[in-house]
């Protein structure tokens, strides 16, 4: 099994001098091709910075990061952008859906963003998929929000990337809800082969990945297979701070 993405002594300092912030200290870790992953740690833990860098939203201090097959080290803004569009999907706790636009073009956003042609039948199977046959001319403010995430899990999907970055999506959800969004999620993976990596700090949601990286003052502590809630939250009341 390959790794999708590939982090190696990877730090992130914020600041300098007297009041510099290690958010990362040295991570090396790989990310499994066609596998939910989640990230769970206390807060301050480095969750997000790890999300942030490996998905090419922040750049490292020190170390690498290779996403799929190319090495982002000395990219510059605008390649990462480049590159972000073609081979990234982003699903955030706000679901960041533009108001005017219907589902369907929303959507379809990314691909009018990088000027690439909307591949009908990609884009009916990942609606059918996500349950919003019945919604495509429908705007935001029509929808509840489990029906917004899906949109936005949707959107993330329609460039086929190599790996779908979640930042808390449940975070915004109701607990039925949620578990909807999770399972759709799992489904990803599991029917459409795609590659997740889920920052959250619920063990309920961490129990539907394959796999839990655990971080604590800026490193990785642990790493879970075959997750359940129970598991999960036993393992959290003994990371970093919170065991001390």
């Amino acid at each position: 099994m390959d790794d999708v993405v590939v982090m190696n002594a990877v730090s992130k300092v914020y600041g300098k001098g007297r009041s510099a912030v290690a958010a990362l200290r040295e991570v090396t870790t790989g990310v499994p091709r066609g596998r939910f992953t989640a990230v769970m740690g206390p807060s301050g833990s480095g969750k997000s910075t790890f999300l942030h860098c490996a998905a090419g939203l922040d750049t490292p201090t020190s170390g690498t990061v290779r996403l799929g097959d190319t090495e982002l080290s000395g990219m510059n803004e605008t390649r990462l952008t480049e590159l972000r569009r073609r081979k990234v999907g982003f699903v955030f706790q706000a679901f960041n859906l533009v108001p005017s636009l219907t589902v369907e073009q929303n959507i379809t956003l990314p691909l009018r963003l990088s000027r690439t042609r909307v591949d009908r039948g990609w884009l009916k199977e990942i609606v059918t998929r996500v349950g919003l046959a019945e919604r495509v001319g429908h705007r935001p403010a029509q929808l509840s929000g489990g029906q917004q995430q899906r949109v936005a899990i949707a959107r993330a999907l329609v460039t086929r990337p190599e790996v779908v970055f979640g930042d808390e999506p449940t975070g915004a959800l109701d607990t039925m809800t949620a578990r909807e969004v999770l399972a759709l999620l799992r489904e990803t993976v599991d029917g459409m082969g795609q590659t997740v990596v889920m920052v959250t700090h619920d063990p309920v949601a961490a129990s539907y990945a394959d796999t839990v990286l655990f971080l604590a003052d800026g490193r990785i502590a642990d790493a879970m297979d075959a997750p359940t809630s129970d598991k999960v939250a036993a393992r959290m009341t003994r990371l970093g701070a919170w065991n001390r």
